[in-house]
């Protein structure tokens, strides 16, 4: 494979020691075809160090979470909380709730079932053993789509595409095992625990362990309404299970029926019925609650681990607190594009952004516009306590193990939110020079592909890249 190529149009260089090396030393490293749009800029400094395409768009990928970390610090701070709520506005007699239950669901990305139970037993304390009204789930805080323009459709029911709705339980994700038929040519059948709220349909057949057609098998997965699925496709008979895991598709019908099984646990029955409300009503008594962590702190997890739920529940819940609304994907576009201007000086000028998570393919931004945030965060971080929240290279997250940054000698010194689609690899974020200058730095690499013979090693060539940059970055700077 040829992995250099004549770069034309070079628009600069940049000094490291007494020579100038151009970009196209780095980029020769690269598998022929790719883009790059690179910039490089000490902290503080009126002028780049290096300005390659700087002002050329392209899809952020996971650096988009780089911008929406800092609006909902600007907007939310740093200790706003989700909150879940058990309500009512009917009356408590005798152990029966005359009234509906409500349960008040604010788009915690992080609710699990053990919240919602402790949830549930806080009613059982308070002498609760009967409803005598309808569960009525409200997802009034956001409104729309749960899922963002321009996600793939073929990633909407993997679970790190889970739609994020207002009602979220363990991340409305769940798990199932696939057992292939003892005879070949049947349909493989599947378990689900029953804590799951979810029905699973089999239609894969079972192949042979040496059937041919087996190369180009592939299985596929079929929502329905209610959180119904359909398995199709086929698999290869195989002695264990596959493990399988799929992302809910309707986080009201999964929150409304784990609410009921656990009140049924707890001994305290309903006469209605599970039943979802949309539109905004007057909060009632509040019978139970749940508070997530402190924003800073899902924030830091979000960043580390490149969480898209909690990136997504938290864009568009700056548009709801922004524009006093239901939170929808628009909302949180606007909302975070007047907040970087009004409070950072940040100005996004034709950039796009309709997620927080940077799962969608209409996300698109240049270098010099992340330059931007990340130049105010630099010199806001005292402030803000962003810089240690991002993935620190050959220590945690999403760098723990980046190849190119570990060859390059600069483990510990790098803080950056790494980006990744489909022959996409970005980086966006800080390097500590070896003269302990701070600097920030955006790699935006995209239209990286290898051929198929080279696919077990096709982050080599990215490897080489980013180990010689950084490399140099770190010595000459």
């Amino acid at each position: 494979m040829r992995f250099s190529r004549l770069v034309t149009g070079l628009t600069c260089a940049f000094m490291l020691q007494a020579q100038a090396a151009p970009i196209e030393d780095y980029m020769q490293y690269l598998p022929d075809g790719a883009n790059l749009a690179l910039m490089v800029q000490k902290v503080g400094a009126s002028a780049p160090i290096i300005d390659y395409h700087s002002k050329q768009m392209a899809l952020p990928a996971s650096t988009m979470k780089v911008v929406t970390a800092l609006a909902a610090l600007l907007e939310l701070g740093p200790d706003f909380r989700f909150q879940t709520t058990l309500e009512t506005h009917g009356s408590l007699s005798d152990g029966t709730l005359n009234g509906d239950l409500i349960a008040r669901f604010g788009g915690d990305p992080t609710l699990g079932r053990q919240d919602t139970r402790n949830m549930v037993a806080q009613l059982k304390k308070q002498g609760i053993t009967h409803i005598k009204g309808n569960l009525v789930i409200d997802t009034s805080v956001f409104a729309s789509h749960d899922e963002a323009p321009g996600w793939p459709w073929n990633d909407l029911t993997q679970c790190f595409s889970a739609p994020p709705a207002a009602a979220i339980i363990d991340k409305n994700c769940f798990s199932v095992s696939l057992y292939s038929s003892p005879t070949a040519g049947e349909n493989a059948f599947i378990r689900v625990a029953d804590y799951y709220p979810v029905t699973m349909f089999s239609q894969v057949k079972t192949l042979g362990k040496n059937s041919g057609e087996a190369q180009y098998c592939e299985l596929d997965v079929v929502p329905g309404e209610l959180n119904r699925y359909t398995l199709t496709g086929c698999m290869r008979q195989r002695a264990e299970p596959l493990p399988l895991a799929f992302a809910i598709q309707d986080g009201a019908a999964w929150s409304g029926a784990i609410l009921k099984a656990q009140l049924r646990a707890a001994d305290i029955d309903i006469s209605g019925h599970v039943v979802r409300q949309t539109r905004e009503t007057p909060a009632g008594t509040v019978l139970a609650q749940k508070q997530s962590a402190p924003l800073h702190d899902l924030l830091k997890t979000m960043l580390k681990k490149s969480d898209n739920m909690i990136a997504d529940t938290v864009f568009r819940t700056i548009g709801h607190h922004y524009f006093n609304v239901p939170g929808t994907w628009r909302a949180g576009s606007d909302a975070v594009r007047r907040i970087l201007q009004a409070k950072a000086g940040v100005d996004m000028g034709n950039s796009i952004q309709v997620d927080g998570s940077g799962l969608s393919r209409h996300d698109l931004i240049a270098p010099d516009t992340m330059m931007q945030v990340l130049q105010y965060i630099a010199k806001n971080d005292q402030t803000l306590n962003y810089i240690s929240m991002l993935p620190l290279a050959g220590y945690d997250g999403t760098l723990r193990y980046r190849g190119g940054l570990h060859e390059a000698g600069v483990d510990g010194k790098v803080s950056a939110k790494t980006g990744s689609l489909q022959g996409v690899y970005n980086l966006a974020g800080f390097i500590t020079t070896a003269s302990g200058q701070r600097v920030a730095f955006v790699q935006f690499l995209s239209g990286y592909a290898v051929p198929p013979e080279d696919q077990r090693i096709r982050r080599v060539p990215l490897v080489r890249f980013e180990s010689r940059l950084y490399k140099d970055i770190y010595s000459n700077n």
